[in-house]
């Protein structure tokens, strides 16, 4: 339910394609100057930034250590990486968005240096530069995750850290994520989601394992509407992030 968020962020050129839809750009870059106010539609990802946060420092550490953002957005987790010491890179091909994570620096004194710039294109000229890789959200709203996978692969250095969250696809999660997030809670704007680009699980796992990524935890994250909390937890029908580790 929180995965509005990627559908402004980053696209990918492979050959003469682009691996991104760009009416949906422009739809989600009229929300751009919503990026850090957190009771607009971007409220959800505020909510679980502290817990992605969490999940990246417990397998992987933060601290000094080189971390790429992939689809930074706004600069929300890009920002909470560089708060907590970390050297922070974040990429993005949205340019509105990439301008408030940029006039956000301003406030909050943090360094991040932000790049408008295709994933694929980084990886050709920096393979292996970053400790760390994180991938929040945008996996289900581009036409080829696997390129974006792959990408992130070749990013990360010999034995470092890739992070994906992402929604799973089945008869629960497009009861919650779509028709109760989206037509019944009006926490995000309707036709956020497309269903059919959903990616369960397995299918993640088969992508990373083939690219030299190996599943070390997965986790879900839940929304409970009643008491509005958000946590991790055992539940991966809907929401879930992913560790994965690169061979040595």
């Amino acid at each position: 339910m929180y995965c509005y968020l990627s559908l402004i962020r980053n696209a990918v050129v492979t050959d003469t394609h682009i691996n991104v839809d760009q009416a949906e750009i422009e739809k989600f870059s009229a929300l751009a100057h919503k990026w850090w106010d957190k009771s607009s539609e971007f409220k959800p990802l505020h909510e679980i930034n502290p817990l992605r946060i969490g999940f990246i420092e417990q397998y992987a550490g933060i601290k000094g250590l080189s971390m790429l953002d992939v689809g930074c957005g706004g600069g929300i987790l890009s920002e909470g990486l560089a708060e907590r010491g970390a050297t922070v890179t974040g990429i993005d091909l949205a340019e509105k968005s990439l301008k408030v994570a940029k006039l956000h620096l301003f406030e909050s004194g943090l360094s991040v240096n932000y790049q408008n710039i295709p994933v694929e294109q980084l990886a050709a000229e920096q393979a292996e530069s970053f400790d760390v890789v994180t991938c929040m959200e945008m996996l289900e709203h581009v036409p080829s995750p696997a390129s974006i996978i792959e990408a992130c692969a070749r990013l990360v250095k010999p034995g470092g850290w890739v992070f994906f969250s992402t929604l799973n696809r089945n008869p629960k999660s497009y009861l919650l994520a779509v028709l109760g997030a989206e037509y019944v809670l009006n926490m995000l704007p309707r036709g956020t989601h497309e269903y059919k680009k959903f990616i369960k699980p397995s299918e993640l796992a088969r992508m990373t394992r083939a690219v030299g990524l190996n599943t070390v935890a997965i986790t879900g994250m839940t929304y409970n509407p009643i008491t509005d909390i958000y946590k991790l937890s055992d539940d991966t029908d809907v929401n879930y992030i992913v560790a994965t580790q690169k061979n040595a």
